[in-house]
């Protein structure tokens, strides 16, 4: 729900700055677009939304303290990153599977009734340890991060871990990268420095999004609120 605004945001923002005009809603409106136009917006989009670590993102959600049915695994992934790609019951269910094989979640007793699965999992201190390191760990500052970048930050939120410091090292991890390729521009043959540029295009719209995010990270923080409080009364009620 909210990956997808924030990449569309994204996208449009690079394309704004890449070609020097404004950016609008639907790239079939940009106008006189060339080959080399359409095929480094296509490649930008499919940067952005790449998929997030299935498991990992499973463990931060049960690491928020409730035992949780699978189908809840699949309601909260779906609403928060699926980016209109829902993950399949059988992808859930044999991702658990793994987790509960590594030791990183334990699966209660089948409760009676009909539909789905109606085992609770919780998650381990094997799991929640896994679940803290790798919130706290920068993601690698190349242009394929978005999507992973948006769910730590998400997670964080959910779990009262600290957003807020994890933007700023993301942050310091991007102007350092940063650096790096605009010595290789200054210093490399025109390859690279050509290369070098499409990293810094890229990160420069990262640094963007990681901006846009810390300014409304307060609203984010709401609104992840509002919806662990409705998901909440809706399991209540089942």
């Amino acid at each position: 729900m909210f990956a997808g605004a924030l990449a569309t945001a994204a996208a449009a923002g690079f394309v704004a700055v890449a070609f020097g005009r404004p950016a609008h809603r639907n790239p079939s409106d940009l106008p006189n677009r060339s080959l080399a136009t359409d095929y480094s917006l296509g490649l930008y989009l499919r940067c952005i939304v790449l998929p997030v670590s299935v498991p990992l993102t499973l463990l931060g959600l049960l690491a928020r303290g409730q035992p949780t049915h699978g189908y809840d695994l699949k309601r909260d992934y779906d609403s928060h990153f699926a980016n209109g790609k829902p993950l399949p019951y059988g992808q859930v269910y044999s991702t658990l599977g793994r987790l509960a094989r590594d030791g990183k979640v334990v699966g209660g007793e089948a409760e009676p009734g009909d539909g789905p699965d109606r085992k609770r999992y919780a998650i381990t201190d094997l799991g929640r340890g896994e679940v803290m390191d790798w919130l706290s760990q920068t993601v690698e500052p190349e242009p394929h991060l978005q999507t992973v970048l948006f769910s730590k930050v998400v997670l964080a939120l959910m779990l009262g871990e600290d957003a807020e410091g994890y933007l700023d090292a993301q942050r310091a991890a991007h102007l350092k990268r940063m650096r790096e390729l605009t010595e290789l521009k200054r210093t490399g043959p025109t390859v690279d420095a050509l290369l070098a540029d499409y990293g810094l295009f890229h990160l420069e719209a990262d640094l963007r999004w990681i901006e846009l995010t810390s300014a409304r990270l307060t609203a984010l923080a709401r609104v992840v609120t509002d919806d662990q409080k409705h998901d909440k009364q809706q399991g209540e009620t089942q």
